[in-house]
């Protein structure tokens, strides 16, 4: 039967001439520095070659802005900036990508704890794990995919954390099929109050699928993500 039990818990025409002389003239790529002499931002001689080049080609009755233009390149370098940013966010999450399938694939053949209600009943046995709050009497009721309830008990619990085991037998001492059920506890406390109590399943994973995002553990034929893992728990020996 069930047991309870604790466990441990610009000028167009000039700026485009220029544009092109200087891509011409500066065509190496990054040297010792880290900076693409190629790009707006990282090419200084550009700036002054276009800043230059302006003021030679200006017309004395009607002198460019100088002001004007040297904040339109800027905000040409701020543009080609956020660009680089991005790319670089993309870069920081294919990282974080790599690290959670490696992560997920470390759970593979371990025993672990999640948040949930339904458990696999395989060999007469499913195991549940409660957090219990504080001293309560609590009902504990199982019921099947169809939601028959298929076994109902009282016990009374201490606080912290601990584990309910199913023999798979009903109260009429009927041996019910594997497969999957699902518990639900509900408490009370000495004053009659009643009391919340988070459910954990716990079980072997079997594989873990790369293909989403996150990864997904498989448990017992049910599906969950590294973020309801609990805890990993070491097999009872």
């Amino acid at each position: 039967m069930a047991t309870s039990s604790v466990i441990p818990a610009t000028n167009s025409s000039v700026t485009a001439a220029v544009v092109n002389n200087s891509t011409t003239s500066t065509s190496s790529t990054s040297g010792s520095t880290g900076i693409d002499k190629n790009t707006l931002a990282g090419n200084f001689q550009t700036f002054l070659t276009l800043l230059t080049t302006q003021l030679k080609n200006q017309n004395p009755l009607d002198p460019l802005d100088t002001n004007q233009f040297t904040q339109q390149l800027v905000q040409f370098a701020q543009v080609e900036q956020q660009l680089k940013q991005n790319e670089q966010l993309a870069t920081l999450v294919s990282i974080e990508k790599s690290a959670q399938s490696t992560t997920a694939l470390a759970f593979v053949g371990q025993n672990i704890a999640v948040d949930g209600q339904t458990a696999a009943l395989k060999n007469s046995s499913a195991t549940w794990s409660f957090q219990v709050p504080k001293p309560i009497s609590a009902t504990v009721t199982i019921k099947n995919t169809t939601g028959q309830t298929v076994y109902s008990g009282s016990f009374t619990m201490d606080t912290g954390s601990q584990t309910f085991s199913w023999d798979g037998r009903d109260n009429t001492g009927t041996l019910w099929p594997d497969g999957k059920y699902t518990i639900s506890v509900t408490g009370k406390d000495a004053s009659g109050q009643t009391v919340a109590v988070p459910t954990e399943v716990e079980g072997l994973v079997d594989s873990v699928d790369l293909t989403q995002t996150p990864p997904v553990l498989s448990m017992g034929g049910q599906d969950y993500t590294l973020d309801k893992v609990k805890r990993v728990v070491r097999p009872s020996s």
